[in-house]
C-alpha cells in the first residue's frame, strides 16, 4: 500500500455552475473529492489528504492534511463558486503544504480539477512541469467539461513534462450520464487505491449502472455500520440455509391408510332399516343368536319348576 500526502486542488470558478454533469460540475467534483479521500486513507490509514481551492482572488488553502473525513466535508461546504482559476500558483502553494508535510516518508501528490480555461501560457507550465518533477512532486488532472483544444494542448503538454517514476495522469472526461467519480474508478489515478470498480464498466469508465456495483448497493466508506450488519445478516442466513440441508433429510412416504368400503354391505338391515343409519340395529352371528336361544329357554324351564 501506497503511503502518500495527497493535495486536492478543486475548481470553484464560474465556470463550475455548469449543469452538464450530474447535478453540477460543483457538485461532481464533491462527489469525486468524497471517493478519492476514502481511496487513499483505506488503501493506507497513515495516509493523509489535503484540500484547497484555485479561484476567486487566489487560491486558498481548505484543509491542511487531515485524515478527517469530516473536515474535508467542511472545507467543500465553505467553498464559495467565483471569478476564473489561478492554476500555477495553485500548484505551487499545494507543493507548499506537501513539503512541510509531518510524515517526510509519504510520497507527495497533487490532484487537480480543471473545467475552465487556463489563463497561463503553455510554456510557463512546461517549466512549472519540470520543476515539479525534480521535487518529486507527482500531479494528477482530471479535467471535464466542454474543454477547448487550446486547454487540452496545454494540459497535455503539462503532463509530457512532469511523467516520472511515481505517475502523474492526465484524465480528459467528457459529459455523460453517469456520475464523475464513476469515470475515475477506472483510471489510473486511483488504480490499486482499494476502490474496486462498479459492475458494468468497461475501459472507457462509463458505468452501466451509475447506481450500484457496490455489495448490498451500499458504499462500505459513506455508512460502514450498515454494511457491516447487511454482510453479517446475509452470512447468518446462508448458514441457516446450509443448516437447513444437512439435516432435513429425504422424508419417508406416509403410509396410506385404508378407507373403509361399504360397498358390499346390504343397502337394508334385517328390520328393513337403512344399513348406514346411526339407529340401525346391529345383527349378531349365528353363534351368538344360538347362544341367546338356549339360555332363553333355559330360563323358561326354571321358572315353570
Amino acid at each position: 500500500m501506497v503511503l502518500e500526502a495527497t493535495m486536492i486542488v478543486v475548481d470553484n470558478s464560474e465556470s463550475s455552475r455548469n449543469g452538464d454533469y450530474v447535478p453540477s460540475r460543483w457538485d461532481a467534483q464533491s462527489d469525486a473529492v468524497n471517493m478519492i479521500f476514502s481511496a487513499k486513507t483505506q488503501a493506507n490509514p497513515e495516509s493523509s489528504v489535503g484540500l484547497m481551492n484555485m479561484a476567486g482572488t487566489g487560491p486558498e488553502m481548505l484543509v491542511t492534511l487531515t485524515t478527517d473525513f469530516g473536515k474535508v466535508l467542511d472545507g467543500m461546504h465553505r467553498t464559495k463558486i467565483r471569478g476564473r482559476t489561478h492554476l500555477s500558483t495553485a500548484i505551487s502553494v499545494a507543493q507548499l503544504a506537501l513539503k512541510h508535510r509531518q510524515n517526510k516518508s509519504q510520497r507527495q501528490r497533487i490532484i487537480v480539477f480543471n473545467c475552465s480555461p487556463i489563463d497561463e501560457d503553455q510554456k510557463k507550465l512546461e517549466q512549472l512541469a519540470k520543476k515539479m518533477r525534480k521535487l518529486n512532486v507527482s500531479i494528477d488532472f482530471i479535467a471535464f467539461g466542454d474543454l477547448s483544444p487550446e486547454v487540452t494542448k496545454k494540459l497535455e503538454a503539462f503532463n509530457e513534462n512532469i511523467k516520472g517514476g511515481d505517475g502523474s495522469h492526465l484524465e480528459i472526461i467528457p459529459p455523460g450520464p453517469s456520475l464523475l467519480s464513476d469515470h475515475l474508478i477506472s483510471t489510473p489515478i486511483l488504480a490499486g487505491e482499494g476502490v474496486a470498480p462498479r459492475g458494468g464498466e468497461g475501459e472507457s469508465g462509463a458505468s452501466a449502472d451509475a447506481g450500484g456495483g457496490f455489495e448490498f448497493g451500499i458504499d462500505p466508506s459513506t455508512d460502514p455500520e450498515l454494511a457491516l450488519a447487511l454482510r453479517m445478516s446475509m452470512e447468518e442466513e446462508k448458514a441457516r440455509q446450509e443448516k437447513d440441508k444437512t439435516t432435513d433429510g429425504p422424508k419417508e412416504p406416509m403410509e396410506g391408510i385404508p378407507e373403509e368400503s361399504n360397498e358390499n354391505q346390504p343397502l337394508l338391515g334385517g328390520d328393513g332399516e337403512a344399513s348406514g343409519s346411526v339407529d340401525a340395529p346391529v345383527s349378531k352371528p349365528a353363534e351368538e343368536e344360538k347362544k341367546d336361544k338356549d339360555h332363553g329357554e333355559g330360563l323358561d324351564k326354571m321358572d315353570e319348576s
